[in-house]
């Protein structure tokens, strides 16, 4: 692998930042709005919505923006732009509106990214309904992960550059992995909770029939 510092650029360095001052945002956001009893499980929840919201709104919807209409990231210009240039040397197909990444980021802006802001009302409300909608958004986040890498793999992966650490480990692993990673521990949290609270209900009806 060539050296890392021939790859890491002042946009590499912009882009990252972005991510972390995202990070930042979600977490103070939770200390501001979260009741001081909430879980300590439920804090985490919180600051990975508001985290996953503003990715979903900020950086990819500035993707949308570039790849519509006959636009596309390579031609685009401004910050956003430059940012999305610095991944797709990553991925290419992320610089010339590739079709496919482009319809599923539709489904990302404008449906996950309004779904985290319904789950995170729901946070803050107390309203265990969550559970259902945090299954629901994290099976979307799965199925987006698996068709944005899974074609590509199954076609010899012609568009990813795996040449370097930068590329390979913190654009196209890190960047995606932890949106497969927390989503699946998320599905099993909320599985749990709903079937405790169906299987707490049969026991209940169960126990009233054996009166």
């Amino acid at each position: 692998m060539s050296d890392l510092s021939a790859v890491f650029t002042k946009t590499s360095a912009f882009s990252l930042a972005g991510v972390v001052l995202l990070g930042t945002v979600a977490y103070l956001a939770s200390k501001a709005l979260l009741p001081k009893s909430t879980r300590w499980q439920d804090k985490y929840i919180f600051v990975w919505l508001a985290f996953d919201a503003l990715i979903h709104f900020i950086f990819e919807g500035s993707f949308l923006w570039h790849s519509v209409f006959g636009r596309q990231v390579n031609t685009g210009t401004g910050p956003f732009a430059e940012m999305w240039r610095e991944y797709a040397k990553a991925d290419f197909r992320w610089g010339v509106s590739d079709p496919t990444v482009v319809a599923l980021e539709l489904l990302t802006v404008l449906g996950a990214g309004p779904m985290c802001c319904y789950i995170l009302y729901q946070l803050v409300k107390g309203d265990p309904a969550r559970h259902y909608w945090i299954i629901v958004l994290s099976t979307a986040e799965l199925y987006g992960g698996w068709m944005t890498f899974c074609p590509e793999w199954l076609t010899g992966s012609p568009n990813l550059n795996t040449d370097n650490v930068l590329h390979l480990w913190i654009y196209l692993f890190l960047m995606n992995v932890i949106w497969v990673i927390i989503p699946f521990f998320l599905m099993i949290d909320s599985y749990t909770h709903i079937a405790g609270a169906l299987r707490s209900v049969q026991g209940s009806a169960k126990a009233k029939k054996g009166q």
